[in-house]
C-alpha cells in the first residue's frame, strides 16, 4: 500500500490540491504543523510531554532547566492553541496546572522522529 504522501512519480508529495499552490497557504497541513512547532524549545517541550502521561508545570520546568519560565509558558500556550496540548487547572490552594498531550499532540511523536532522522542524514554538496 502506498503512503498517502506518495503519489505517482513524485515521492513525498501529497496527492492533494493544496500541494499544488504557488505560495504558502495557512490552511496547508505542512504550514499548520510548522506553526505548531515554531520557536526554539517547542520540540523539547513536546518531547517531555511524550515521555509522560501528564506533567505539572514545575516538572516541565525542572526537566528543561535552561528554559525560562516566560518561554515555557509561551510554548505551552502555543501548543494548547494548536490543539496539541491540554491544560488542566486543579482548584484549591495552591492551584496546580497540569499539561498533557492530546491525541493530536501524541501524533507529533513520529513527526519529531522524522525530523530527527532527516537531521542525521549527511549533507550532500550542492550540484555545480
Amino acid at each position: 500500500m502506498t503512503h498517502r504522501t506518495v503519489s505517482g512519480t513524485r515521492p513525498g508529495l501529497p496527492d492533494d490540491a493544496l500541494a499544488e499552490v504557488a505560495a504558502p497557504s495557512p490552511d496547508c497541513p505542512v504550514e499548520i504543523t510548522l506553526a505548531a512547532l515554531r520557536g526554539r524549545w517547542t520540540t523539547l517541550v513536546v518531547r517531555e510531554l511524550l515521555r509522560r502521561d501528564t506533567a505539572p508545570y514545575g516538572e516541565l520546568a525542572s526537566a528543561l532547566p535552561q528554559l525560562s519560565d516566560k518561554t515555557l509558558t509561551e510554548r505551552l500556550t502555543q501548543l494548547v492553541a494548536a490543539g496539541a496540548v491540554h491544560r488542566t487547572r486543579t482548584p484549591g490552594w495552591p492551584t496546580t496546572v497540569t499539561y498533557g498531550l492530546t491525541p493530536r499532540g501524541r501524533a507529533l511523536g513520529p513527526v519529531l522522529q522524522a525530523l530527527w532522522d532527516w537531521g542525521e542524514l549527511p549533507a550532500q554538496p550542492s550540484a555545480p
